[in-house]
């Protein structure tokens, strides 16, 4: 027990030293495992992909509302981490613990929430939203996924907990075997035991359930974290209740928003194309996902960073770990979207080896090439939204998402692929303008704060900044 709360300890003082090497140290370790996270998702997709271009058109209606899922445990995890860190930051440990519990007391009720209307309703909203000749496919998977919502939120907000203390070495050891049981399970699944598409669906619910019991071990029954938790006489608190929400609603809406973005992508494409247009989209994504993964791992080193340094008061420090985090990002996604575009042509072929999926090859690779130019815009937006995210300013982060992801990503995508008569390749191009516009829009943003912040810390100004 001692050994590991003086790792925690040690997060605690990188963030209280260096913002620079404070960000390296909980970047780098979320950086991979998020590498990790989103390999399994291409091989999860390889082994798809040899049942055809229709079971990857299945995965893709399902995969909105197994984002949304993602989306609602991610914010609430943000949202209590972010109160967390900033409690800690004022060496505040009691006021620490006591978030963790409403945190997971939350979980546990959202869970159950969100999983129960979409198992008992699963095939009539398939068939809705246009999955057609496969929706039974969409159905089979997804009523899986949703039976095990609650190994998706506990991962996510239990590994939320654990950034916030700084100990982000245990949260990469599970993330990276929940990964690598899933790689493992996907083709003994899908084709030894010949569950089909069925089979990934059980391979993506089994290694979360292992994860969660792994990280149920350390927070309660070893009991060996730095937050410790203690439900006995629990009440909620209406002042955490409101702390953690006013984070944690507004990025669990961000979030959600990447859904309901891919479910009106998902539409567009009907309109310019068929399935074989979301077939493209939902491989073409995931391979996006894993070029944006760095930024993923350091987009949470600087959501505690920016927490404990607004606790410590120290907005100095916060104006310097969020520019130094976008500095790096930049550089490696950069790097990243040359290679891709490079190799954008072994990258498809792989994800259509099957001869019900080699049609779709070539739209892969003109989608893989557009879609890489704004990786290295990215890092500007993201990083912006995780500050304001830990600072306490969720809405902020709320607002320039929706204007990204719902408002201008979309319509760009149907100006240039309807109006403008280019198919799928303007949806394509419309992904692209949409995310950098919006990007660039709370970047700025977020300056603007933190500069009237460093004002205050000067003593120029009294006033908060919005």
């Amino acid at each position: 027990m001692k050994e590991e709360i003086e790792a925690g300890t040690s997060g605690m003082r990188a963030m209280a030293g260096d913002p620079k090497k404070a960000i390296l140290k909980l970047g780098l370790p979320m950086m991979f495992a998020m590498s990790i996270q989103t390999v399994y998702n291409l091989v999860d997709t390889f082994w798809v992909s040899g049942l055809g271009s229709d079971a990857l058109a299945a995965v893709g209606f399902v995969f909105p509302f197994f984002f949304a899922s993602i989306a609602i445990s991610t914010g609430l995890g943000v949202g209590g981490g972010s109160a967390i860190s900033r409690r800690l930051g004022a060496k505040d440990k009691h006021g620490a613990d006591n978030v963790a519990v409403h945190t997971m007391i939350i979980m546990l009720i959202l869970s159950l929430l969100f999983a129960v209307p979409l198992f008992l309703f699963a095939e009539s909203i398939f068939v809705s939203i246009g999955a057609g000749s496969t929706a039974d496919m969409a159905t089979s998977y997804g009523k899986i996924i949703f039976a095990g919502t609650l190994f998706i939120f506990f991962p996510n907000v239990a590994n939320a907990i654990l950034r916030s203390e700084g100990d982000t070495k245990r949260a990469m050891n599970a993330m990276i075997l929940g990964s690598i049981l899933n790689i493992i399970l996907d083709p003994i699944l899908i084709y030894v035991l010949d569950m089909g598409i069925a089979g990934a669906a059980w391979a993506t619910v089994i290694s979360l359930a292992v994860t969660a019991v792994l990280m149920s071990n350390w927070l309660f029954f070893r009991k060996d974290t730095y937050i410790s938790f203690d439900f006995k006489d629990f009440s909620f608190d209406r002042s955490i209740l409101k702390d953690i929400f006013r984070v944690g609603f507004p990025a669990s809406v961000q979030q959600s928003s990447m859904a309901l973005m891919m479910l009106v992508m998902n539409m567009i494409l009907i309109t310019v194309s068929d399935t074989d247009g979301v077939a493209v989209y939902t491989v073409g994504w995931r391979v996006a996902t894993i070029a944006i993964a760095p930024l993923m791992g350091i987009s949470t080193a600087v959501v505690t960073m920016s927490g404990f340094a607004y606790g410590e008061r120290s907005y100095s420090k916060l104006s310097s770990s969020h520019l130094y985090a976008t500095k790096i990002s930049f550089i490696v996604e950069t790097a990243i979207a040359a290679l891709t575009f490079i190799l954008a042509p072994q990258i498809a072929y792989v994800f259509t080896m099957s001869e019900s999926a080699s049609h779709i090859t070539g739209d892969l690779v003109i989608f893989i090439r557009i879609i890489c130019l704004f990786y290295p815009m990215v890092s500007l937006g993201m990083l912006s939204s995780s500050l304001f995210q830990g600072i306490g300013k969720g809405v902020n982060a709320l607002i320039a998402t929706i204007l990204r992801a719902v408002i201008l990503v979309p319509l760009f995508a149907a100006l240039f692929a309807i109006y403008l008569g280019q198919g799928l390749v303007g949806i394509w191009w419309g992904i692209v303008v949409g995310n950098v516009l919006g990007s660039l829009v709370i970047f700025i943003w977020a300056r603007l704060h933190v500069g009237a912040l460093l004002k205050k810390e000067s003593g120029f100004s009294t006033a908060e900044p919005v």
